[in-house]
């Protein structure tokens, strides 16, 4: 069996509740974190209240306190991280729209190039209510477009986590971006 990554001890041992390995962690990760919080945020309304790092540190908290966490590897972590951001965001802006009655919902864009712009932008609450009910009917489908989309992870990494082919993670991605853009142009 191949050598475990720095990385992947280190979240062996916070599995384990060494407190210290979650400080470890933390300049290992931080760059990659920021980096999905910018692209998490890059579409986002101008003015947002969060900026990547209070996302990343939120983020980060609320990973290193799951009590039952089992972190597999780099990636794995990665693609939780990324799944832990779409849920502040997503609570971010319910909150925000309950208190404006649905103004400013942040629009972003579901095409095949992440974070390209076009005229198929959705909100991120509607986002979020479609791939609920994708990964009620097909996890993998959902889990794939976390990665992708939030995470902004390439194929053959969405792949190699699922433990999938990469032609297969292929199909998933574009069955889901097409069931998703069909259920929220929809509207269910």
């Amino acid at each position: 069996m191949a050598e475990k990554t720095d990385i992947t001890r280190l979240l062996d041992r916070m599995r384990d509740g060494d407190a210290a390995a979650s400080e470890a962690l933390i300049p290992l990760l931080y760059r990659e974190l920021r980096a999905i919080a910018a692209k998490c945020l890059h579409s986002e309304r101008r003015g947002h209240t969060l900026q990547p790092t209070a996302l990343v540190h939120e983020a980060f908290l609320k990973l290193v306190d799951q009590k039952n966490a089992d972190y597999r590897s780099r990636g794995h972590f990665m693609a939780i991280a990324a799944m832990v951001m779409r849920r502040i965001l997503v609570s971010h802006a319910e909150k925000r729209a309950a208190a404006k009655r649905g103004g400013g919902m942040a629009r972003i864009p579901l095409d095949d190039e992440v974070g390209a712009s076009n005229e198929k932008d959705i909100d991120l609450v509607a986002l979020d209510e479609a791939l609920n009910k994708l990964a009620l009917r097909d996890p993998r489908k959902a889990k794939v477009v976390e990665q992708r989309f939030f995470a902004g992870m390439d194929m053959s990494q969405i792949a190699e986590n699922l433990g999938v082919s990469l032609s297969t993670a292929k199909r998933d991605w574009e069955y889901a971006r097409t069931w998703l853009m069909r259920e929220i142009e929809c509207g269910g």
